[in-house]
């Protein structure tokens, strides 16, 4: 786990200081890229076949993901306008820090903890400030509920909120104050940001499900024909 928290927060500030000045501007995303990318790769050849299904869902995921919200969307910018390389990659590295840390908390201490988000949530309803809040606490409370990995879903509503603040104080990404298409406000970053990342484990969790079962229904398939 000290792995990814060490590679996300100290790979942040490479890639938005130039490691404190020392690298320009053109090429402080590059370090990062390489590490990130190394990192995943070796991941990838030591890893079961399942997991490395999920590795390849994520980047498959996350990529366009990103691109929708970032260039169609428009509901934030990257600090050098275009999706650095590294993050469909770092997605990866949330997603599974937020796994093993959701292996460590009961499915009731996983629920309560949103509740400190509720009144955070009325006051950026009632300012105006951000009353998107409201529709992702609500989409978050949903995937909790029904979703497959209810602990998944709440650590990663705390662990993708950690990771915005300081992404967004070192300047890597700036959040649109007014999200297009809804009318809606939004803090830098959202409060409730973690909704995104609920949703794209979700479907991690949806497809790579799916793909079990159409290899296990292949085998047993196999296994009558001979």
């Amino acid at each position: 786990m000290w792995l990814y928290f060490l590679t996300i927060s100290i790979g942040l500030w490479i890639a938005a200081t130039g490691a404190g000045g020392i690298l320009s501007d053109n090429t402080a995303e590059w370090p990062v890229n390489v590490w990130c990318w190394g990192v995943f790769s070796t991941i990838f050849m030591k890893a079961e076949r399942k997991e490395r299904i999920e590795m390849l869902t994520v980047v498959a995921l996350a990529t366009p993901m990103e691109l929708f919200f970032s260039e169609v969307w428009l509901i934030y910018e990257y600090q050098r306008d275009f999706m650095p390389l590294f993050v469909p990659a770092g997605h990866y590295f949330l997603f599974d820090l937020g796994r093993r840390m959701a292996g460590k908390i009961s499915d009731t201490i996983a629920k309560s903890s949103l509740l400190p988000f509720v009144p955070l949530v009325a006051y950026g309803v009632y300012s105006g400030s951000d009353t998107s809040g409201l529709v992702l606490l609500i989409l978050v409370v949903g995937f909790t509920q029904w979703g497959p990995q209810p602990r998944l879903y709440v650590v990663m509503t705390w662990a993708a909120l950690i990771m915005e603040l300081w992404g967004t104080h070192l300047g890597n990404w700036t959040w649109a104050s007014e999200v297009p298409w809804t009318g809606l406000t939004a803090w830098n970053p959202p409060l409730l940001v973690g909704a995104f990342y609920c949703f794209g484990d979700l479907l991690v969790n949806l497809f790579v499900a799916k793909f079990d079962t159409q290899s296990l229904d292949l085998l047993a398939t196999r296994e009558i024909d001979e």
